[in-house]
């Protein structure tokens, strides 16, 4: 369903001369969640007050491949990555193909191409971009070099985990802040009245796990009110979906603000690990204080950046794909209000969450006895679970097993399957 690339992978090999990859702290690499961390990932879902935190998804644990557990049946449909099925488009498929060719050398001419595509879209100024084998890694690194023992982070409830996970990490104090009640948004105002003086805010937008989408001006009230010194980490993952304009603009202004993107989500390159962090380049020089001896162990392939820098030059690859992903989630929601199912309403993502009236774990181990692999549950929302908008097919049989488990609560399932086995994005790129 994509369109060709209005221009050819060839264009890119002859663009050069920009930047290094930067690389992941050796040094904190066995922490990252980027590189595989298990620990905080293992630890039981646990729930706490404001300032003290809430541990993360129930049935979050483990690695994206389900190693060392039971597999799931080879014909079950995955909706609990937030993953797009599409997979990359065609002109990015293209652009590996050639690049491939080119793999036994060091070759840097494709990061050029990635990275000029980016700026000249966003106008940015050199070093105010770094790319990365994906968003988790510099995600971390974003967190890491912002917060500590005397500086707290702030950030909402439920958001993804991997924010209080870098708390833990850095032994930083961690204030979750629930979303507002009636839009599901951020509370920006309530985030600074956590604490006087905290070395980061993390917002997910649009967030994850709700889909919902919090107003620009504001993420720029926070960043304009809030106290010197402190930095506002915005993880905008999952923006392609939205309608909601991009905070990166406050990069070019020189404001105190890192803006993350990933080619997982609506380019489908989960596996192929592209990403940025955008910033000041003060900013991300100290990505480097958790980067010993300057190691450059999260350099990105060539064959990455030739799909991100191809996949960023087909100006019709993103409204197409934004429109798929919401027709068939409109399609979805239809089918949740027509049966009178209660979900968390203005997503602007692939996901969405709906309201079992049950503890979420119990459905979404129903749901794998109906081969549907369903999202984990947040405990600020222990009825709820998350739902990946999968292909228009996907999301049909997801209708037809969710539709089965629902009106037969009491309707044996499958005791051999292990939702610990589920894939997720925790360890996301």
């Amino acid at each position: 369903m994509d369109l060709k690339c209005f221009a050819s992978a060839q264009q890119f090999l002859s663009r050069r001369n920009f930047m290094r990859s930067a690389g992941i702290a050796s040094a904190a690499a066995a922490a990252m969640p980027a590189f595989g961390l298990q620990s905080a990932a293992n630890q039981p879902a646990q729930a706490g007050q404001m300032g003290a935190g809430r541990r993360g998804g129930v049935g979050a644990g483990g690695d994206d491949m389900g190693g060392g557990r039971r597999p799931m049946p080879p014909d079950t449909v995955i909706i609990s990555s937030n993953e797009n099925p599409l997979g990359p488009a065609s002109c990015a498929l293209d652009a590996i193909g050639v690049a491939a060719k080119k793999g036994g050398r060091y070759d840097r001419e494709y990061s050029t191409a990635m990275t000029k595509a980016i700026s000249d879209q966003f106008q940015l100024k050199p070093g105010y971009v770094r790319i990365y084998p994906g968003s988790g890694g510099p995600l971390d690194l974003a967190l890491y070099s912002n917060i500590g023992p005397d500086k707290p982070l702030v950030l909402g409830d439920p958001s993804y985990e991997q924010g209080y996970r870098a708390a833990m990490t850095m032994k930083a104090k961690y204030f979750q802040v629930p979303l507002d009640k009636s839009t599901y948004k951020f509370d920006v105002k309530a985030m600074l009245a956590a604490h006087p003086n905290p070395g980061a805010y993390y917002i997910v937008n649009p967030n994850n796990p709700t889909g919902t989408i919090t107003p620009k001006e504001d993420i720029v009230w926070l960043v304009n009110n809030k106290p010197a010194g402190s930095v506002v980490i915005v993880d905008e993952a999952y923006h392609h979906f939205s309608n909601e304009d991009s905070v990166i603009d406050l990069v070019t202004q020189d404001k105190d603000i890192i803006v993350l993107r990933t080619f997982s989500k609506i380019y489908g390159m989960a596996g192929v690990r592209a990403g940025f962090a955008f910033g000041r380049p003060d900013l991300l020089a100290r990505f480097e204080a958790v980067t010993p001896n300057d190691r450059q162990i999260g350099s990105i392939s060539l064959t990455s950046a030739a799909a991100a820098a191809a996949s960023l030059n087909d100006k019709q690859l993103v409204p197409l794909r934004k429109k798929i992903n919401r027709d068939t989630l409109d399609d979805t929601l239809a089918f949740l209000q027509k049966n009178g199912y209660k979900y968390v309403p203005g997503a602007q993502a692939n996901m969405f969450m709906v309201d079992v009236k049950r503890p979420g774990a119990e459905v979404q181990h129903a749901m794998l006895g109906e081969k549907v692999a369903i999202g984990r549950v947040w405990p600020i929302m222990p009825t709820y679970v998350r739902v990946t908008v999968g292909t228009p097919d996907e999301m049909k049989k997801f209708q037809t097993a969710f539709y089965k488990v629902m009106n037969e609560p009491s309707a044996p399932v499958a005791a051999h399957l292990d939702v610990q086995a589920i894939p997720h994005e925790l360890y996301r790129g």
